[in-house]
């Protein structure tokens, strides 16, 4: 039996670009970095409350990396999501969607990561 999601690995062509993505526009943070056997560049990133990393991952020699349109994404829980926002626009990061209600009552939006993944961010309804 499955006891609990661990991480949750993206392939990027920038680690580096991406990483920086991550630390400055949610204010994650590094939990450890690696070197696999493969020779593959590997970052985990600790996620706010929560037990689960996303781990960011370059493979050398291998294709680049073509997120389709709406394939995957990230979802975070914001606090209040206007003053987010704010915070990502003076940082030099804009939305690519939202933000939209939902009809539970919850706000979202989402921006772009490197390679096109998506970031939702959520602001539950009270």
């Amino acid at each position: 039996m499955v006891k609990k999601l661990l991480h949750t690995r993206m392939r990027v062509n920038d680690i580096e670009r991406t990483v920086r993505f991550y630390e400055t526009a949610l204010e994650l943070k590094i939990a450890r970095r690696s070197v696999s056997p493969r020779g593959a560049q590997i970052v985990f990133l600790a996620t706010p409350n929560s037990d689960e990393e996303i781990e960011i991952c370059q493979l050398p020699n291998s294709p680049g990396v073509q997120v389709q349109p709406d394939l995957m994404h990230l979802a975070f829980e914001v606090e209040n999501l206007a003053e987010f926002t704010a915070k990502l626009e003076k940082k030099g990061y804009q939305l690519s969607d939202g933000p939209t209600p939902t009809s539970s009552g919850s706000v979202i939006a989402f921006i772009d990561a490197p390679e096109g993944y998506e970031v939702e961010l959520i602001q539950r309804a009270k």
